[in-house]
This record gives C-alpha cells, sequence and structure tokens, in this order.
C-alpha cells in the first residue's frame, strides 16, 4: 500500500488542480462533519517561516492571562484551556479534520478563543479552509519548501493566502522588518497593525539586549514605552513576542497586560529550550530548520556567550525536500560554531547518509572543527563529551518531535529526553 501511494504521488504533480481539488473537498467535508466550529470561536493565526510555534505559546499565554477561556494547535502540541498534549503529526497544519476536531473540542469545552499555527502548505491546500481567523499574523517569510512552491515570489505568496481568509472587521499583523510586508499590505483587511524595529511600526523594539538566561527591549506603542522582558533567551524572541502582543492588542488586550503576562512565559519545549542537569556548559534543544534561523539562532546564541568560549552544534536536514538548503545550513554553521556535527534528522526515503554528504559539502573545514556521525545519539554524546565549562551547545532541527521519520515510517525519538539521559550518564 505504502508504494502503491508513493507511485501516486510522483505520477500527480503537488500543485496540480486534481490534487487540490481533491484537499479542498476534504476540508469542506471536515467543516460539515463537525459543524463548522470556528463560527463559534474567535480565531488568531499566524504564518511565517520562523517563530510560529514560540508566537502561538506567547498569544495563548497573554489570552488565558486576559481571563479568556483559549485553546491552540500548533507544531508542538495542542492545548484546550489547561490541558496539553503533544501533536503526533508533527505537522504545522495537519489533516483539515484533525483541526476542525479539535476546534469542535475547544467549543465543547467552552473556549472562546484559538489560536492557530498555520502552514504554507496547508494553506494551498486548504486544510485551515472554514476557519475564518479574526487576526492573521505572520512572523516573517524566508526561503523554505521551495521544492514545492517553487520560487520565494510564489512562497511569498501562498503564505499571504492567509490574510484573504481573515473575516470582515478583522486585523493583519505585519512585520515591518520582513520583505513580504510591500506584498501583503496590499491584501485588503478591515486593519493593519505592523511591528518590528522599525519606529514607523505600530509597536517596536529597540535596544534589544538576552543572556542564557532571558533577553528584554524596550516595547514603544501609542507614544508609550514599557520594559519587555522575558525568561527566554535569543534576541529574536523579542520580535516573536511584539508580533505576540500586537495580536493580543487586535482583539482587545491592553499592550501593559500583555507584557505582563510575558513576563512569566516559560516558553515551548522544543523552542530554544534549556536542558538542564547540572552540567558545566549550556545546551538547547531547538527546532531549527532553516538557514534564516541558523543564521539568527546561532549569531544570537554568540552573542550571549563569554568571550572564548565555543559554539558546538548538532546539524542536519531532512529528506524528501528543499535539498538546495543543505549546503548552505553547512556553510552557515561552519561560519558561526566552533564545533559541528553533521548526523541523520529524518530523511524520509531519502538516503540518510547522501543527506549528511549534502549538508557536510556546503562546510568550510578552515574555520571550524567538522565531523560527520551518521548515529543521532552518538553525535550528540560526542558533542556533549567535547564541550567544556561555559560552551554551549545547540541541538538544531528536533525540537520537541517524539519521533523520526525514516524510509520504515516513524520511529520513536525524544532529543529532549535522550539529551538529559546522556548528560545524567556523563555525570556518572
Amino acid at each position: 500500500m505504502r508504494s502503491l501511494l508513493r507511485a501516486v504521488n510522483k505520477a500527480v504533480p503537488q500543485r496540480s488542480p486534481l490534487r487540490l481539488v481533491w484537499h479542498h473537498a476534504k476540508a469542506l467535508a471536515a467543516a460539515l462533519l463537525y459543524r463548522f466550529p470556528a463560527r463559534n470561536l474567535t480565531v488568531i493565526s499566524v504564518t511565517g517561516t520562523d517563530g510560529k510555534t514560540t508566537t502561538v505559546g506567547m498569544v495563548l499565554r497573554i489570552l488565558q492571562t486576559a481571563g479568556f477561556n483559549a485553546g491552540a494547535l500548533s507544531t508542538a502540541f495542542l492545548q484546550i484551556r489547561n490541558e496539553q498534549e503533544w501533536n503526533a503529526t508533527q505537522k504545522t497544519s495537519p489533516s483539515p479534520f484533525l483541526i476542525q476536531k479539535f476546534l469542535r473540542r475547544l467549543v465543547r469545552s467552552g473556549c472562546t478563543h484559538a489560536v492557530l499555527e498555520v502552514s504554507s502548505h496547508g494553506l494551498v491546500q486548504g486544510r485551515v479552509h472554514y476557519t475564518w481567523p479574526l487576526v492573521a499574523a505572520v512572523t516573517n517569510v524566508t526561503p523554505e519548501h521551495l521544492d514545492y512552491h517553487g520560487t520565494l515570489e510564489q512562497y511569498r505568496r501562498d503564505k499571504g493566502l492567509l490574510f484573504s481568509m481573515v473575516r470582515s472587521g478583522g486585523t493583519k499583523i505585519l512585520n515591518m522588518d520582513d520583505e513580504s510586508t510591500k506584498l501583503y499590505q496590499q491584501i485588503p483587511t478591515t486593519h493593519t497593525l505592523t511591528y518590528g524595529h522599525d519606529p514607523q511600526a505600530d509597536l517596536w523594539i529597540s535596544d534589544r539586549r538576552s543572556s542564557l538566561q532571558g533577553s528584554e527591549s524596550s516595547l514603544h506603542c501609542a507614544g508609550a514605552t514599557l520594559s519587555l522582558s522575558l525568561t527566554i533567551p535569543g534576541a529574536f524572541n523579542l520580535e516573536n513576542a511584539c508580533c505576540a502582543i500586537a495580536c493580543a492588542h487586535a482583539v482587545g488586550i491592553k499592550t501593559d497586560l500583555a507584557v505582563q503576562a510575558l513576563r512569566t512565559f516559560s516558553g515551548v519545549a522544543g523552542r530554544m529550550e534549556r536542558i538542564d542537569e547540572g552540567q558545566p556548559f549550556a545546551v538547547f534543544v531547538d527546532f531549527t530548520v532553516t538557514p534564516a534561523a541558523y543564521e539568527k539562532t546561532l549569531t544570537t546564541l554568540r552573542t550571549m556567550l563569554p568571550q572564548g568560549k565555543r559554539i558546538l552544534v548538532l546539524t542536519g536536514s531532512c529528506g524528501d525536500r528543499y535539498r538546495e538548503k543543505r549546503p548552505i545550513v553547512g556553510r552557515l554553521c561552519s561560519e558561526l560554531a566552533d564545533v559541528v556535527v553533521v548526523t541523520n534528522e529524518d530523511p524520509y526515503t531519502e538516503d540518510p547518509q547522501k543527506i549528511i554528504d549534502e549538508v557536510f559539502s556546503g562546510i568550510d573545514q578552515s574555520k571550524t572543527q567538522a565531523h560527520k556521525i551518521f548515529d543521532r545519539r552518538e553525535a550528540i554524546a560526542f558533542l556533549f563529551a567535547q564541550a567544556k565549562p561555559g560552551d554551549a551547545v545547540m541541538l538544531c532541527a528536533k525540537g520537541a518531535d517524539t519521533t523520526m521519520w525514516t524510509n520504515e515510517g516513524q520511529i520513536p525519538w525524544n532529543e529532549r529526553a535522550i539529551a538529559r539521559e546522556l548528560l545524567q550518564t556523563q555525570k556518572k
């Protein structure tokens, strides 16, 4: 059966009208089956290349602090009020049947608000049709999934489909620092809010500071300046926070309350998550997969380390998609990290060793200590053994995933738990 499905997938182009009609028909069937639950919810949708999951978590935190019964669906988790479960599909926008069922669960549990993380594939294929967001936000748009979208311009247009879904009276939230903003400003919505570092934005941040313990900046809005403080590291998370605050503002939540809510936001599992088992070096697990994310994450991490301390990074690439990014990821890691280990990630149907070789081909070995270690567990153990006091180890790509996709299907893989286990073993 699996072979038959693969044959069909190869025979019918991903964006063929036949395939898209089938996807859209499923979306309508799902909405009908669960009786259009989004009609009874205020939906806030977040798209973008990087930062979506963390932004969704931030918006949910603000809504709950403001007293709303809310839930969220993201790549990493599904949450209904205070009950959270992992997203076993590991897909940002899963089947429309799962999405509509989840929204119906929110309605039944008394929720009034839903926060949805939305993928470009989900938009093109109509998986998020009939969700009618009142607020739609974009974090950023950088090259990714071009094997599916074809070009960066088409990828931007596909992301922009979210704004055409905004209901009457709704608001689009745009990042003034991103090149996609000019395109999205042309899509009509009743309201528009902008954010970023540009003083012309409706909400903007300045004086960013970040350490291994957290990050902070000044937040400017409507002539007022507030202190934005997060307990999670990474200056880029201040940008995610600014987007989340803008989303909250669009549904009537005061900015000072939103800022206060984020001071106790502990982050999202697998997103710049610190793993601490008493070791003398820092360990982070993050869902870094795009070239832009690698550059931003590793550059930010460098600014947080004392002079003379090293970055050790675990990297790789996913199979069956966007092969062109592999040497780019390798090059960025060699330029920004002191020790690089390329390993197996999610090979899907590709030869995992070939993927490793393609990532490694981009590494400038004159700039870094580079290694190829096929077994991911061995690769993590190697990095921990190499790390010295004060260094930082960054385990990229898997985040909060609980499985790895191989040619034989999904196999168990929990990077956060494995990292803890290896650190505990190292201490003995």
